[in-house]
């Protein structure tokens, strides 16, 4: 019987392909595409991880009366709190939580993909939303969530699932490329202090995303509500989707103010928002909810790290213990950005291993509970006969001299009283500067 199901579905997409080649071709209409071959696509729907029975009770399953567009998002957190917040809810600037049911899938930095949502109901992916003079695109279409940020990159074996989902998807709604958008494209906003109107730019999600690595052709060479004076455009997603030039949005800044890069550009809608965290160059650390008051959007300076969905963990960014430790909503990007892959950012597992950054092939897959020191050197062995003063110097009592004691200790310098005592074994870690 599963056989005869396969082969029933196989040839009813292989119909609905055959009539959209025909009469695309009579009528010049959307075509849909099978780039990859049925094998990946059943091996993909095999491994799909069924997360709908985390969805939370609260959340009303409505059936969805069409389908036209696939949204493609960047969910801006790690994987777990990723799949918490999409299946649970998240938090409201009102204090208000949702009932989730935010994604129908979710794709993992490894390319695993799990199933939140049944793809025949509505999903709240889109929020306030428009396309083509359309709006409340949830309505209307599939939410899938890349594990990652906009000011990041996204993972080979991420483009590979999801373009794999994508051409599923294709098949079964009778989709064509055009009708695959991000978040950013189809989300406005209202007035605000940077635009006088309804503007492009309430969401960046996805604007990292790169259509040729999904296996997608070319989309929408304008914005068709910025064209008809729906909306007010915006400048850098403008360039972004509908530049001359290719050009994809640039990970160099990433998540720091600089002349061009403002908090909208990094954070959207958020910039204000009490979970979106800037950390100055200085140490200050701020919510974005006191910068009116206290600094003036204005005079945010170059350098200031932006971070997103920072809720209940400013007091602990806002620490100056160079030890940092992972959890479920601070990851490695949380406290080394762009830096997490370096050599001079090292990682201490649970299990005991130590890796530098270069060794990490993607910061989703450190456990919860590791710690990381950014900006270091080593590690120097302290041996037999040898003090901690000969290798670190007159700042071997400094706080920001590391010490890992073996097994698992990870101690600061002016935490320890006694450096005779120190066993053999004991690494030293030093500030780069």
């Amino acid at each position: 019987m599963k056989f005869m199901r396969d082969f029933s579905n196989f040839y009813n997409k292989r119909f609905i392909w055959a009539i959209s080649l025909f009469f695309g071709f009579i009528f010049n209409l959307p075509q849909v595409s099978f780039a990859y071959p049925l094998k990946e696509r059943r091996s993909l729907q095999r491994s799909i991880m069924d997360y709908r029975s985390r969805l939370n009770p609260g959340y009303e399953k409505v059936r969805r009366k069409k389908t036209k567009y696939i949204i493609v998002h960047t969910s801006e957190l790690g994987l777990k709190m990723t799949l918490r917040v999409v299946s649970k809810g998240k938090r409201l600037r009102n204090g208000r939580r949702t009932h989730g049911g935010h994604a129908h899938y979710v794709i993992a930095r490894n390319g695993r993909t799990y199933r939140v949502l049944d793809k025949k109901y509505v999903a709240d992916h889109a929020g306030l939303s428009m396309w083509n003079g359309e709006t409340d695109i949830s309505n209307i279409s599939i939410g899938i969530e890349l594990v990652g940020y906009h000011y990041g990159s996204i993972t080979e074996s991420q483009y590979r699932s999801v373009g794999i989902l994508i051409n599923i998807l294709q098949g079964v709604y009778g989709l064509d490329d055009r009708a695959v958008l991000t978040h950013s494209q189809v989300a406005y906003g209202k007035p605000n202090r940077w635009f006088r109107k309804n503007q492009r730019g309430r969401k960046r999600c996805a604007s990292n995303f790169i259509r040729e690595k999904a296996g997608l052709e070319a989309t929408w060479s304008y914005d068709p509500d910025v064209r008809s004076g729906r909306l007010l455009a915006d400048l850098q997603l403008s360039k972004i989707y509908y530049g001359r030039r290719k050009y994809y949005a640039k990970t160099d800044d990433g998540n720091v103010i600089t002349q061009s890069n403002t908090a909208w550009s990094i954070a959207g809608e958020d910039y204000d928002s009490r979970t979106t965290v800037y950390k100055f160059p200085d140490g200050h650390v701020y919510a974005g909810d006191q910068i009116s008051g206290k600094i003036g959007w204005d005079r945010i300076p170059v350098k200031t790290v932006v971070l997103l969905n920072q809720e209940n963990s400013i007091s602990l960014i806002k620490s100056h213990d160079p030890i940092k430790t992972i959890s479920d909503r601070l990851t490695a990007w949380s406290f080394a950005g762009q830096a997490y892959d370096l050599k001079t950012t090292i990682y201490f597992l649970p299990s005991g291993r130590i890796k530098v950054g270069s060794m990490i092939s993607d910061w989703d897959d450190l456990p919860a509970k590791t710690k990381l020191i950014v900006g270091y050197r080593g590690p120097y062995k302290l041996d037999n006969g040898q003090s901690a003063y000969e290798i670190a110097g007159l700042k071997y009592k400094d706080r920001k001299t590391i010490y890992y004691l073996p097994p698992k200790k990870l101690l600061a310098g002016d935490k320890i009283n006694d450096f005779k005592g120190l066993p053999k074994g004991t690494l030293i870690f030093l500030p780069t500067t």
